[in-house]
């Protein structure tokens, strides 16, 4: 009984201040995006499609350094690293409002390299445990939720308080500083993984370059495909994310404040209950291959509630739902539980974070290109429909990659297995 209250307490302490964390570390990210800075372009380009574009891009650069500085991040340094790359990022967005438009773009870049690195040091923390998955499921409804909310903040500080669409940013990344330094430091009070963390998870460690390039080597296949699939899957979510306010003004929801929480909320509670109960799965390969089925219910969602909704058959809010659940049940498992699950099944020497960083190096680089060539491509094309023919991609190769997977997984962890069996009788 002792032992389970325990356990109770330290699950309930360590997704609190994941939850936290993450969740305010998107104050400083997204609030941005609520604005719509209409009238406004440079060098031919919509100006709010360059400051997406500008953020993006830092974002992905971080993600690149991150393939080498998350994965060799060490404990003690965690803190530090975490709570300076926030204050760097508020900096940036302060000389946003400062400096006139269209020369403050460049701090909106400055911003996103900081805010890159914050998803890898918080999954650290959590990472390798036998409670890993319920605690990924606290830490990724941070980023379903945060995003509606802090974008509400940031509507509010507008309507009633008469901030300005440059200076809202800061101020809402300012009302978070607070919550966010206390979060920090309750995550940092978290213990690390236990002896049967180790055994049941394997032990997460630090990697070398020789490390990442062996894993690589050994991986190239399934990892190529799981890159493909999450630069699509991250671009549409980007674009869903980033746009939501064009988007939902076009379906008939302008000036609703609360819609932006409200859909978010409702789709955090269905995805994280469904890939929660995963926790109860003990076999690392049969988790990692019941994910690949969440992966396949995703795509297939999202297809199909496109469809019903251009036929008039599905309401334009549950649409708007149905395909936030579709790319977030698939999105959310690459975040962290897939590879955590890929790293135990397969008892590979290294950490998630380096497997992260790399799906989200290029998935950032993705929704780039699809912001560019909406701009360039198809700029006549409405905001719906472009996001329409969006999900019908991201519906056909998700399925076709995660069926791929799901046979190759399982074909070869069964020959793995019996060659490390057959190698024991000798």
């Amino acid at each position: 009984m002792l032992k389970k209250r325990s356990n109770l307490v330290f699950v309930l302490h360590a997704s609190l201040a994941a939850f936290g964390t993450y969740f305010c570390m998107y104050a400083f990210r997204k609030p941005f995006s609520v604005a719509t800075f209409e009238g406004l372009s440079f060098i031919g380009v919509d100006y709010k499609i360059l400051l997406i574009i500008a953020q993006v891009l830092g974002y992905a650069l971080s993600k690149f350094i991150g393939i080498k500085v998350i994965s060799e991040l060490k404990a003690n340094r965690r803190l530090l690293l975490l709570i300076s790359l926030i204050l760097l990022a508020e900096v940036a967005l302060f000389f946003f409002a400062w400096v006139p438009a269209p020369y403050n773009i460049v701090f909106m870049f400055l911003n996103g390299i900081p805010l890159g690195m914050i998803w890898g040091i918080v999954f650290s923390y959590v990472e390798g445990r036998r409670f890993t998955d319920i605690l990924g499921v606290a830490l990724c409804a941070s980023f379903i939720v945060s995003s509606g909310v802090v974008k509400s903040v940031g509507l509010y500080v507008m309507n009633y308080w008469g901030v300005t669409e440059f200076w809202m940013p800061s101020v809402t990344g300012a009302l978070f500083v607070a919550p966010l330094l206390l979060s920090a430091f309750l995550l940092q009070k978290v213990p690390p993984p236990t002896d049967t963390d180790k055994e049941l998870r394997t032990e997460r460690v630090p990697m070398t370059s020789a490390d990442r390039k062996q894993l690589i080597k050994k991986f190239f296949f399934p990892l190529l495909l799981v890159v493909i699939f999450y630069t699509f899957l991250t671009a549409f979510r980007d674009f869903r994310d980033n746009f939501a306010r064009e988007l939902w003004d076009s379906i008939g929801y302008e000036g609703d404040i609360s819609v932006f929480s409200t859909s978010e909320i409702i789709i955090a509670i269905s995805v994280l209950l469904i890939i929660g109960s995963i926790f109860y799965i003990k076999n690392n390969l049969k988790a990692l291959l019941t994910y690949h089925l969440l992966l396949i219910l995703g795509t297939v969602v999202l297809g199909l509630s496109t469809l019903m909704f251009q036929m008039g058959v599905l309401d334009s809010f549950l649409w708007m739902v149905c395909t936030g659940f579709g790319l977030y049940i698939c999105y959310v498992p690459f975040n962290c539980l897939f590879f955590d699950r890929f790293i135990a099944a397969f008892k590979i020497k290294g950490n998630s974070g380096f497997l992260i960083y790399i799906a989200d190096a290029f998935g950032y680089v993705g929704s780039v290109l699809v912001l560019l060539y909406k701009n360039f491509g198809q700029a006549n094309l409405s905001w719906v429909n472009f996001f329409v023919y969006g999900t019908y991609a991201v519906a056909l190769i998700g399925i076709i990659v995660s069926v791929v997977l799901f046979f190759h997984f399982w074909a070869r962890h069964k020959s793995e297995n019996r060659n490390e069996q057959f190698n024991y009788g000798q």
